[in-house]
């Protein structure tokens, strides 16, 4: 079958744009409760309850189907309401999207669910991630984490707005645009999750996703290498800068999660290639359980669902490297971490491998 580059970007572009709609809603959401939260109590809350807990805290809301928690805790993160052990415990107990691909919800994949896998899998994470989460608060790991929202204020005293076309860009088309198409693309993509559609609007929901993960790779650029001090890194005190606030956070995140699409796309279909891939899955269980979370690892969710996939349709897959994969994976929450904290974004990762490795084998030794 012949390669189409164009269509494999479009369905690309439109599949980060459909991601981006419930992200929308996790981060603006969030913004907007913390914002009320403020405003109530006259005071910015410090973090997400004592520091103890934390671990607990990131574990559980890991386990929540999809990768609306792990971008949330990358936010809390960012802003340092939560520990490193609890950013850590949550990337580590998230199933990412694989999660919808189990309860046989994906509009990914096309396959009957596991809910006795999503189980077990889902208990190993919940138990890995508050251990290991704990070990890295008991020892102390903290984020370097260069706070840069000092710097924009720092910068805004030095300089002001580098062009006219930018400023109105971002202030103006850039940030009603990306509301608006949110805004519409929310309840089909909140359907998508559970595998449904509004079939009435389908082809218009396609384009205005596209349109959606386009505008916001370009507002993010704009924002990041031409208009660097717009006043919505000014304040969080109003509501406009707050929503200003997440807009970016929605930008740099459907930037990142259609980067990460297209190449974990493009390596397993096009250059790997499916035969191929049902190959390597089907070696001998050490090998699949070490492929598996090699796979799981990669950005994004495209691994974990692979690998989910894998399960269902291969037979006698071991569960082991499910659950290896299901630890290794950070879904989409890693590419705000990752393009804020890029050295914290990859201790996640390659700490968060080893812990995979370690789990899989055990659960093989013990047998899963």
């Amino acid at each position: 079958m012949e390669f189409n580059l164009r269509l494999f970007i479009l369905d690309n572009l439109e599949a980060a744009g459909a991601i981006g709609g419930y992200v929308s809603l996790s981060i603006i959401g969030f913004a907007l409760i913390s914002f009320a939260i403020q405003k109530r109590n006259d005071k910015l809350v410090s973090q997400i309850g004592p520091k103890w807990t934390h671990p607990i805290i990131g574990s559980f809301l890991g386990a929540i189907p999809g990768c609306g928690a792990t971008i949330i805790v990358a936010t809390l993160y960012k802003n340092k309401k939560i520990s490193f052990g609890g950013l850590f415990a949550t990337f580590i107990s998230t199933l990412g999207e694989g999660s919808f691909v189990l309860l046989g919800s994906s509009r990914e994949a096309d396959v009957i669910g596991n809910l006795q896998a999503y189980a077990i899998i889902t208990v190993f994470g919940l138990i890995a991630g508050v251990i290991f989460g704990y070990l890295f608060d008991l020892f102390g790991f903290r984020a370097n984490f260069e706070s840069h929202q000092e710097e924009y204020k720092e910068n805004q005293t030095l300089q002001i707005a580098q062009n006219n076309l930018s400023f109105r860009f971002i202030e103006n088309f850039g940030f009603y645009a990306i509301i608006s198409m949110a805004i519409f693309l929310a309840p089909s993509s909140i359907m998508a999750l559970w595998g449904g559609e509004i079939k009435t609007i389908s082809n218009l929901t396609y384009w205005v996703s596209v349109a959606f993960t386009v505008t916001c790779i370009i507002f993010y650029c704009v924002s990041v290498f031409i208009y660097k001090q717009h006043d919505c890194h000014s304040s969080y005190n109003a509501i406009k800068s707050t929503i200003s606030h997440s807009v970016l956070d929605v930008a740099l995140v459907v930037t990142y999660v259609f980067i990460g699409l297209f190449l974990a796309n493009y390596l397993i279909d096009v250059l790997v290639g499916p035969e191929t891939f049902d190959t390597w899955m089907t070696s001998s269980a050490y090998v699949v359980i070490l492929l598996a979370a090699l796979i799981g690892v990669t950005p994004g969710c495209g691994g974990m669902i692979a690998v989910a996939v894998a399960f269902i349709t291969i037979p006698n897959f071991p569960i082991a490297a499910l659950i290896a994969a299901a630890i290794a994976t950070s879904g989409d929450g890693i590419f705000p971490l990752l393009a804020e904290n890029r050295k914290d974004g990859i201790i996640v990762s390659m700490v968060g491998l080893v812990v995979a490795l370690v789990v899989g084998y055990t659960a093989l030794v013990i047998g899963f």
